[in-house]
């Protein structure tokens, strides 16, 4: 009788023991890096400067960021390139910062974009002005550490978003956001 008490405890145990290395295992998978994610949501003209032949113009960008990992990433400051038919024509500063675990936030990014360079594609852009729509791309490397348990974790993020965009109202039409994420082991 004594015997069968001891296998029952016995099958009690080893289902604990299943279900913590489970849980283990589980919390392992979660813990793997995930891609942060940078959505360009607004484009907002701040400035206006005309010295013919060029356009000067400042915005300022709102970028959301959502950091989809269970521990807080740290990041360095970098810069945002914006390209038009190939060509960079201005840039914004990402300040370094860092993010909680599991959670989004909005940076808000002055950039200037550069006349001279815009000029170069006056023809082009008249002609995306008369249709309304003009497409850009936002290129980003942004390095970083994430801390989980004892590990630190760098990384390095390459975002291209490609964003359509009203430049007459700068609203933003569409956009498509790849982002590439390298993962190194300290």
């Amino acid at each position: 009788m004594g015997s069968m008490g001891q296998k029952v405890k016995w099958s009690w145990s080893s289902a604990l023991i299943g279900a913590a290395s489970a849980a283990a295992a589980t919390s392992l998978l979660s813990a793997k890096p995930k891609d942060p994610t940078f959505h360009l949501i607004s484009i907002d003209l701040t400035s206006l400067k005309l010295n013919l032949p060029v356009l000067d113009a400042e915005l300022m960008l709102t970028v959301h960021v959502t950091n989809p990992n269970i521990a807080a990433i740290h990041y360095s400051s970098t810069t945002m390139s914006i390209l038009y038919d190939g060509t960079v024509l201005g840039t914004a500063e990402v300040k370094a910062g860092s993010q909680p675990a599991r959670s989004c936030q909005l940076l808000r990014l002055p950039a200037r974009l550069d006349g001279m360079e815009l000029a170069q594609h006056a023809r082009r852009f008249f002609a995306d002005v008369a249709k309304r729509e003009m497409k850009l791309q936002a290129k980003l490397d942004i390095e970083g550490a994430a801390k989980v348990l004892w590990w630190d974790h760098s990384f390095r993020v390459h975002v291209d978003s490609f964003v359509t965009v009203d430049p007459v109202f700068l609203d933003i039409i569409g956009q498509d956001n790849r982002s590439q994420m390298d993962l190194f082991l300290a």
